[in-house]
């Protein structure tokens, strides 16, 4: 009798391009998928809550796949982790009702970023945080965050790709229109690292990237607090601010 799993997992996406399987890269779901098929013996398809980009890492991504194995779940997570990378680690497995999708039935998210502010970034952080030693006026940045707190459309936080996560059942379809519950900055680890967290129903593609980007462009006095409003309105990619790199990036938590 099929059953539906529920995976949690965590991962460093350094040496990965991005989540979804793509031809002639290494991704996330390209080595779990391999290894699901190792061990059950027959095609699957492992699905994630989001589609997280090259470089991007996670501490608990959640993914969900069908099998007919009886293989009892304990027993699957030894045997994923036995196949699997060290850089990707499957933390739990669960049976759960059939119909569940790690995509589609997610009611929120939550990713923080990583900016690191000392002069020197020490060798085992480089990898998982945006070195940014520069002058930045993080009061500032601390009062924009905010603002991107609401209901609205993100056309100006979304790469031109357009990619995005699973849309929510009441909104048109490509809408980018999202809600995110919480967007703060702030300064940790004694000054040295700037952490912006934000929680929403899900994400345009390159969406937290592009909002810490602008954020910086706040702290380094290209744009106002005030500017924040306005570049939203303008539903224009080219208003905000650059994106910034992937590596800082880690999906925290998925709600269902």
């Amino acid at each position: 009798m099929p059953r539906t799993i529920k995976l949690i997992l965590g991962y460093d996406g350094t040496d990965f391009h991005g989540w979804q399987i793509q031809a002639g890269d290494r991704t996330i779901q390209g080595e779990m998928t391999g290894a699901v098929e190792r061990i059950t013996g027959a095609r699957t398809h492992v699905d994630a809550s989001g589609r997280t980009d090259a470089g991007v890492h996670a501490l608990a991504q959640v993914a969900s796949f069908r099998t007919e194995s009886p293989i009892p779940c304990e027993n699957l997570v030894k045997a994923l982790n036995s196949l699997l990378p060290p850089s990707i680690r499957v933390y739990s497995a669960e049976e759960v009702a059939e119909g569940f999708h790690a995509r589609f039935q997610a009611k929120a998210k939550t990713y923080r970023y990583h900016i690191y502010r000392a002069s020197v970034c020490p060798p085992h952080r480089w990898r998982y945080v945006h070195h940014f030693s520069y002058p930045l006026e993080v009061a500032a940045m601390e009062r924009a965050a905010p603002v991107f707190a609401g209901t609205r459309d993100f056309t100006s936080m979304a790469s031109s790709e357009g990619r995005g996560d699973a849309e929510p059942a009441e909104l048109p379809e490509k809408s980018k229109v999202r809600t995110v519950f919480l967007s703060e900055l702030t300064l940790e680890a004694g000054g040295e690292e700037l952490v912006y967290t934000v929680r929403a129903t899900g994400f345009l593609h390159h969406m937290v990237r592009n909002i810490v980007g602008t954020l910086l462009g706040v702290g380094k006095g290209h744009f106002s607090v005030e500017d924040i409003p306005r570049i939203l309105e303008a539903r224009d990619r080219k208003a905000a601010g650059p994106t910034a790199p992937a590596k800082g990036l880690w999906l925290l938590s998925v709600e269902y």
